[in-house]
């Protein structure tokens, strides 16, 4: 997915690059409330770990609070997630109060059936705990006690989404990355006074509602904390009830493809967590005490989609109300080039990020997870399961721009079938790694085969889109030179497809397919160099191997950027290169 020819790209070099300097602005801004919200989140997971550790206890509350997000994505969380910013980006252009009045009725509808949902999961929790475990006694209790104070967090994450996709519509990116940071700190303190006031035995009941409830309050206040946002962006919500004939169908029709996309990925993630919970308690039965269920996998998960959540994320959420925008307006050149501009941009540090979780999986386990009742075996084997899941990043970051497209161009249904690719190979390989592997490797099987099923989705989502993105009208046919007669209908048919196939080549593969080809081989040399580097580098501890490691890595991409011509790679470097000379030196 590459930008077209420079002419068709702009029409000056001053305006060409504003668009750009926009997005990377905002970009930037997310990026930055990612990276502190990350940080934060890595405090609270070591907490987590260090109080309830990698075992059976850790996976019942690894459930519990997965479920909550686990169901809100599955029933609304997709749709709103996709469907909101393209649906009041288009009703702010066509409707006389820039979409005000829609937008009241949209979020009166979605707050109701929010609601509904949340108080219909809190009283199914047993069913619900039991759809997801096959646990039993005294640790199907514990995992049905947390979910009950734990899935109310299911209104607040709806509510969270959608005031943030209001404030994302209207050019106001930032607060929805910084306010998790709260969420985090929450979190922090109720299991940092369950450190300080714990025995060390078996969770009591007041413990777990302490736990279950804390973590539900961080959620909250993460939605809350936007309100005064809104208001400073001049939004009030004011409960409409008038929903007949108000053009809602058309967001409700786009949102039920998002509901098949979400349900056939929870459903490939049920059969993973029913494996991950079986393969934790066949460990525990056979003397291993972590690091071989559902908190492992989960845990190395939340790692791995780190550098996702900070680049990847931040960059397309400032470029999707343009790129609806180009779609609206019937430019498919301009989603073209945003696609191709957001694929090379995040590749650009995404494939070192995947280079690095390869390379320096046990010092960053170790950095982050290793306390407390974790232990060094345990620590090994989550290593396994990120180096697993660290090459499906790549492709995990490009699906994500790729879907993204499509819904700009308010297509909901191509993204659900091809995710069934994905999904499919998902279960299946899983189930396949669950079966065949010995139990102590299990997990990182399924980690595997997650990351093979992203790759290959990813190549054929590649492929329908770029037939989608490619416009026969662009396809230009030679003109006749002087003398000479002007083809005939078979034969300009057959220059025009001719025509087609050497712009796809040209606009495709010579930019996002070739930047990322070119970065991937510098990661096949920077990884193992990498993870070199930090073996022997051990002596100094986790921290000090993973500097030396990151060094060596970061020394590989920018000596090959200019030989491998990575551009954006070496205007990453060249504006930081920049910022250092400028700054002011001290006397």
């Amino acid at each position: 997915m590459s930008a077209p020819p420079v002419a068709a790209a702009s029409t000056g070099t001053a305006d060409s690059g504003k668009p750009e300097r926009s997005v990377a602005r905002s970009g930037a801004i997310m990026a930055a409330g990612s990276m502190v919200s990350r940080a934060t989140g890595f405090v609270r997971s070591s907490v987590v770990a260090a109080a309830l550790g990698i075992g059976l206890a850790a996976d019942g509350y690894a459930v519990a609070n997965a479920v909550p997000a686990i169901l809100y994505m599955l029933l609304v969380g997709g749709a709103l997630n996709a469907v909101f910013v393209p649906e009041l980006v288009r009703v702010a252009k066509e409707h006389e109060d820039g979409g005000a009045a829609y937008t009241d009725r949209l979020l009166t509808i979605c707050f109701a059936v929010l609601l509904v949902i949340t108080a219909g999961a809190v009283w199914a929790a047993p069913a619900i705990v039991d759809a997801y475990t096959g646990y039993s006694g005294r640790q199907a209790e514990m995992t049905v006690a947390f979910a009950r104070y734990c899935l109310p967090q299911i209104f607040f994450l709806g509510l969270f989404t959608l005031l943030g996709q209001v404030l994302n519509a209207r050019g106001r990116f930032g607060a929805m990355m910084w306010t998790p940071v709260l969420n985090n700190v929450v979190v922090i303190a109720v299991f940092g006074l369950y450190l300080a006031t714990a025995d060390g035995a078996a969770l009591t009941d007041a413990e777990i509602a302490l736990l279950g409830w804390g973590t539900t309050a961080g959620i909250a206040l993460q939605a809350l904390a936007l309100a005064p946002v809104l208001r400073a962006a001049r939004f009030r919500w004011r409960p409409r009830f008038d929903w007949r004939g108000q053009g809602l169908a058309r967001p409700l029709r786009a949102a039920g493809w998002l509901v098949l996309l979400v349900l056939s990925n929870q459903v490939a993630y049920w059969v993973v967590t029913r494996l991950a919970t079986a393969a934790g308690e066949r460990a525990a039965a056979e003397g291993i005490d972590g690091g071989a269920g559902f908190s492992a996998y989960s845990n190395a998960y939340l790692l791995w989609a780190v550098p996702h959540g900070i680049v990847t994320v931040s960059l397309v959420t400032a470029l999707l109300p343009r790129m609806s925008r180009a779609a609206a307006d019937g430019d498919l050149a301009g989603v073209r080039r945003d696609v191709s501009y957001a694929l090379r941009t995040s590749a650009a540090l995404i494939v070192p990020a995947a280079c690095a979780l390869f390379a320096l999986a046990q010092p960053l386990m170790t950095v982050v997870f290793g306390y407390g009742r974790t232990d060094e075996d345990g620590i090994v084997m989550m290593a396994g399961i990120l180096m697993a899941f660290a090459p499906g990043l790549i492709a995990f970051s490009g699906q994500y721009v790729l879907c993204r497209a499509f819904y700009a161009l308010s297509d909901t249904r191509t993204p659900f079938l091809l995710n069934l690719v994905i999904a499919g190979l998902n279960a299946t390989l899983s189930l396949t790694a669950y079966t065949l592997l010995p139990v102590r490797w299990a997990v990182t099987g399924m980690a595997g085969a997650y990351s093979l099923a992203l790759t290959i989705g990813w190549v054929v989502t590649a492929i329908v889109l770029r037939r989608r993105l490619t416009s026969p009208s662009t396809s230009a046919v030679p003109a006749p030179r002087e003398g000479e007669a002007p083809l005939s209908g078979t034969e300009s048919e057959r220059a025009g497809r001719g025509a087609q196939r050497a712009k796809n080549r040209g606009v495709w593969r010579s930019a996002a397919v070739g930047a990322q080809a070119r970065l991937l081989l510098a990661g096949a040399i920077a990884a193992p160099l990498g993870h070199m580097a930090a073996t022997r580098a051990a002596s100094l501890g986790a921290v000090g191997a993973g500097l030396v490691g990151a060094v060596a890595i970061g020394l590989v991409f920018a000596t090959l950027a200019r030989p491998l011509r990575l551009t954006e790679l070496e205007a990453a470097l060249s504006g930081l290169t920049q910022r250092i000379r400028r700054r002011p030196t001290r006397h």
